[in-house]
């Protein structure tokens, strides 16, 4: 698809709206990463309200910069994913457990329901969802300090 083939812009509700090279208009769109984590950069995909694909594009830093702000914007405000820096401690070494932790948005805490909430991602990457659905990424386990990683064992 041509960057001229379609238009966005927000509605007077402040949502997302496509308009095709047709004329067809789709309010309600959202924009959702193929690969949030490995590759957040390349392929993009907008959805209608239905969760049907509207149209797809290989990478946000190709489109016009008007369009790029739009779908980078509502991209930031619907993915909220802390990377966790440092483990700085733990309540227990059995689930729940409240972890307290450092992160790339400042130091909170994380409420662990069970090790299943922890999934690994590739070699060197974890997702661990917290008690209220928030996920934390840890993006290379061997670049957090050895008392971390330590503390990552005894959970994995």
């Amino acid at each position: 698809m041509s960057k001229s083939d379609f238009r966005l812009s927000h509605n007077a509700f402040g949502r997302l709206v496509y308009t095709g090279a047709d004329g067809t208009v789709s309010e309600g769109i959202v924009p959702v990463r193929a690969f949030p984590i490995s590759a957040p950069d390349e392929g993009v995909s907008l959805v209608n309200a239905d969760g049907e694909e509207v149209v797809w594009f290989d990478r946000v830093a190709d489109l016009p910069q008007d369009m790029r702000g739009l779908i980078e914007s509502e991209l930031a405000s619907r993915e909220f994913m802390p990377e966790v820096k440092r483990i700085v401690s733990v309540s227990s070494f059995a689930t729940p457990s409240t972890w307290h932790v450092e992160t790339d948005r400042g130091a909170t805490q994380l409420v662990l329901k069970g090790e299943e909430d922890i999934r690994r991602l590739g070699r060197t990457a974890l997702l661990i969802a917290d008690s209220n659905g928030i996920q934390f990424l840890v993006r290379d386990i061997q670049a957090l300090d050895r008392a971390s990683r330590r503390i990552l064992d005894r959970f994995l």
